[in-house]
């Protein structure tokens, strides 16, 4: 259950926060002392996506289903996923498709499924709905996606972020950026008073991958141009750019060029972060707790190193550190090695994150 719930005088920031720099150390603290954990010029990457409510009960004939409504796709399709729900209220995996079947939606509405997303995976379908309005559809009849690891359902606002903006067209993620969930509006003045700075992005995400390493599908994002100035500005002045959340690397990570300058960009991204691939731009990751299948981990030893990485899961583990959208966090930093080969190729570089442009 989300950390508020579970005792008098706890907010989102009193989840636990395990910090690596390289394969050698990893402390634990509080999420709140994350300020405390960053330096002045530090700057964090955000996701501004917002939270839908992407569950909505249906029919298939006379059995009862649930659709998790994924990503909607440019000719005005969405990606679905359909589930059984179980006698816990929550749902589990069903096979997918076959193409022209139809779920009943509330309202009268029809949903029928064209074809997978990928061949490499029939869980995720192309649909068409009789209703136009989908967003509408989900405001009216959605809820939260909810796992069975989960206590009870959730109202929408404990899967929002202290970050998440309403989309002029509706658009959202299926599943919360939860990376910054742990964020409060104090929190969040705190770091700005210290001279830590933010730097929005977007990424729509979409349900999450259960199966073993799965990679992600393309989202929806954009990388505004006053961020991408933002990050180019830390960069150049030997500041830290770290990314709150999977989404944000993937998003800035997309924006760049290979001589790692980030530039404004949106439409869509199938980019996935792996160490052969490597890093750019990120320093650094704020990230929740992986499962050992997702593709999400390839991403972390990207930034930090397998070694690292094992690390930092054997402390979470040794500590009992809470995985999913309401656990605990883990912050990876460079190593101090690391920092310091930084600066010594770079011996010039101003520190001017505000006043270069």
């Amino acid at each position: 259950m989300p950390v508020e719930e579970r005792g008098a005088g706890l907010d989102r920031d009193g989840v636990r926060l395990l910090v690596s720099r390289g394969a050698e150390e990893a402390s634990h603290h509080a999420f709140a002392e994350l300020p405390g954990l960053l330096r002045a010029g530090d700057l964090l990457v955000v996701n501004t996506s917002s939270t839908l409510a992407a569950a909505v009960d249906g029919r298939l004939g006379h059995a009862r289903v649930v659709v998790h409504f994924s990503t909607r796709g440019e000719d005005g399709r969405w990606a679905v996923e359909l589930r059984d729900p179980d006698e816990a209220g929550t749902t589990r995996a069903r096979a997918g498709g076959p193409a022209g079947t139809e779920v009943r939606l509330p309202g009268d509405v029809r949903l029928v499924l064209e074809e997978p997303l990928s061949t490499r995976s029939p869980r995720l379908w192309w649909a068409r709905v009789s209703e136009p309005d989908v967003p509408g559809l989900l405001r009216r009849h959605g809820r939260p996606i909810r796992y069975s690891y989960t206590e009870r359902d959730q109202p929408l606002s404990a899967y929002q972020t202290v970050f998440a903006l309403p989309s002029a067209d509706g658009a959202g993620s299926a599943e919360m950026p939860s990376a910054a969930r742990p964020f409060t509006p104090r929190l969040v003045a705190e770091l700005v008073s210290r001279g830590v700075q933010f730097a929005p992005i977007t990424l729509h995400t979409g349900v999450a991958s259960p199966e073993a390493h799965e990679p992600p599908y393309p989202e929806r994002f954009a990388v505004p141009e006053a961020s991408a100035r933002l990050i180019n500005t830390a960069r150049a002045g030997d500041y830290r750019v770290l990314a709150v959340g999977t989404t944000a690397v993937r998003s800035v990570e997309s924006a760049a060029g290979p001589d790692g300058v980030v530039r404004a960009a949106e439409g869509w991204t199938d980019l996935v972060v792996t160490p052969e691939r490597g890093v750019r731009v990120v320093d650094g990751l704020l990230t929740g707790l992986h499962e050992p299948e997702a593709s999400h981990l390839l991403m972390l030893e990207a930034i930090a190193g397998p070694a690292a990485i094992r690390r930092s899961y054997d402390e979470a583990l040794r500590g009992r550190y809470l995985w999913h959208e309401f656990g605990d966090m883990h912050l990876v930093l460079p190593s101090e090695e690391s920092e310091r080969t930084a600066e010594s190729a770079n011996p010039h570089a101003e520190h001017c994150v505000s006043n270069c442009w």
